[in-house]
């Protein structure tokens, strides 16, 4: 047991003495490293003063160096303001002597000025006593006063200028005159050339083809029943005559005209004819020749752009459908007045739409005129003033045929647009007798007057040629001639459209060399 805690207290003190051992070999190897560690940091600390030392020299020879620049380019700067300010110095000292110069210049100027300015005064005073010296020998030697010279020289001046003006009037008015012709041939051609409507001629009477001549029989009727029956329900009259397989309807209503030719188509075709059935007909006939006349009175507003009318007067142009005269149809020659108009009114610079509305409705009145007692002019304003029309339209319709005044351009244009539709050739037509009296007629009014040689109607009647006697009649009385002819044509003639009266006049003279 002893040994065992002898052997142990040795252990223990083997140990401590190793640990002391360890511990001093350490402590001497850490004296020995802080020894090395504190030579190597004087070492660094002497490396560092160094080259502290080293870099402040060198910062300090920058320094010196920047400031030598600085202190250069400092001199330099102020050595250029220095040179800038005696530049500018001398360039006011150069001033100064121009101006003192340009001063004495202005001196002498107005010196010079002032001794003209008297000299002038004096002169102007000499012109002054010499004018008055004048004015009192132009009034001894002419023996009149100022104000007296004065009124004359004026009136003398006047009547110059009076006659000048007139003769400029003069010379504007044929210069004005020659302008519009031109240009209104010109309008008028080209609105011509530029509308192409189609003329529908018709006459009071249609015929109605029928498949045999024993339906003549059945058209009667017994004791004539069916014919009376279809008269009396469409006022219009049945001529059976001895035409072979056709029936005339007579009558002055085209409408009726048109009711009676279908109605009657139709009859033909059923092959029932009897009044009842007659009656029923005419009902259908009515109710579709209505609705022609609406859809062409729509076909009328739509072809000619003229929109916004009273449905009632829609109904009108339609019927103008079914209106001729002198055998042009009256609602195409209406839509031929709207273009021609509206085509005028364009190359005029006035209102277009209101133009080719008023062409539009100029003829109206004609679709009524059988029913109202009146002219058609009068007629047709009366009814654009019923439906509102405006007062340009209605003064329009009113003056196409002159029997109001035109108060507006357009209104003009609209009985220009008129004329030249019904009178160009091909427009309207006549019978044949009444066209060859009317010729006839126009000749024996120009063989009338004293001094006419031969004369010729010419251009269907639009236009005589009256052939003079040399030595009866000269330049001047000619005039005169051409004058009181189309007087007397306008007072005993009835006719469309106008009528031009040409004078020749021609002298010969002829001899022979032998």
């Amino acid at each position: 047991m002893n040994i065992i805690v002898e052997l142990l207290l040795a252990v223990i003190l083997a140990v401590i003495a190793g640990i002391s051992v360890g511990y001093w070999l350490r402590k001497r190897a850490a004296e020995a490293k802080i020894g090395s560690a504190e030579t190597e940091a004087k070492r660094i600390l002497e490396d560092a003063e160094a080259k502290g030392e080293t870099q402040k020299k060198e910062k300090i020879l920058e320094a010196k160096e920047e400031i030598h620049r600085q202190r250069q380019e400092l001199d330099r700067d102020t050595r250029e303001r220095r040179n800038e300010l005696q530049r500018q110095e001398r360039r006011m000292v150069q001033k100064e002597e121009n101006l003192d110069r340009k001063l004495d210049s202005l001196e002498k100027k107005e010196e010079i000025l002032t001794d003209k300015e008297a000299k002038l005064d004096q002169s102007q005073a000499a012109i002054g006593e010499l004018h008055e010296k004048q004015k009192v020998e132009l009034e001894r030697i002419s023996s009149l006063t100022i104000d007296e010279a004065k009124t004359m020289l004026m009136a003398e001046a006047e009547e110059e200028l009076k006659h000048e003006k007139a003769l400029m009037i003069k010379d504007y008015e044929q210069q004005a005159k020659e302008e519009s012709e031109k240009r209104a041939r010109n309008i008028i051609s080209l609105a011509i050339q530029r509308c192409a409507a189609d003329h529908v001629a018709e006459t009071t009477v249609s015929v109605v083809a029928l498949p045999n001549d024993e339906m003549k029989g059945r058209i009667i009727g017994r004791e004539g029943r069916n014919i009376r029956a279809l008269e009396t329900l469409t006022g219009i009259d049945l001529i059976i005559d001895d035409t072979p397989e056709a029936v005339i309807l007579s009558g002055f209503d085209p409408v009726r005209r048109e009711v009676a030719r279908i109605a009657l188509e139709k009859l033909i075709t059923d092959g029932r004819i009897h009044p009842a059935r007659i009656e029923e007909m005419v009902d259908k006939a009515k109710h579709e020749v209505d609705q022609r006349i609406k859809e062409a009175g729509e076909q009328a507003s739509f072809e000619t752009g003229v929109h916004g009318l009273h449905p009632e007067i829609i109904k009108l142009l339609g019927r103008l459908r079914y209106r001729t005269s002198y055998g042009q149809n009256v609602l195409k020659h209406s839509v031929e007045v709207s273009y021609l108009a509206g085509v005028m009114a364009a190359e005029l610079g006035v209102d277009v739409m209101l133009a080719k509305r008023a062409g539009l409705l100029h003829d109206i009145g004609k679709a009524v005129d059988h029913e109202v007692e009146g002219p058609h002019v009068t007629i047709g304003a009366d009814i654009a003033k019923k439906y509102r029309e405006s007062k340009e339209i209605i003064n329009a319709i009113a003056a196409h045929h002159g029997d109001e005044e035109a108060i507006t351009v357009e209104a003009v244009l609209v009985a220009a647009a008129d004329a030249v539709s019904a009178a160009r050739p091909g427009a309207r037509r006549e019978s044949l007798e009444s066209y060859l009296k009317r010729l006839t007629r126009l000749e024996e009014i120009a063989e009338s007057f004293e001094g006419v040689e031969r004369c010729f109607a010419i251009q269907a009647g639009r236009e005589v040629r009256v052939m003079v006697k040399p030595d009866k009649v000269d330049d001047i009385a000619s005039i005169g001639l051409a004058h009181d002819i189309v007087k007397k044509i306008e007072s005993e003639l009835e006719y469309p459209g106008q009528i031009k009266a040409t004078i020749i006049r021609e002298t010969r003279v002829v001899d022979y060399a032998k």
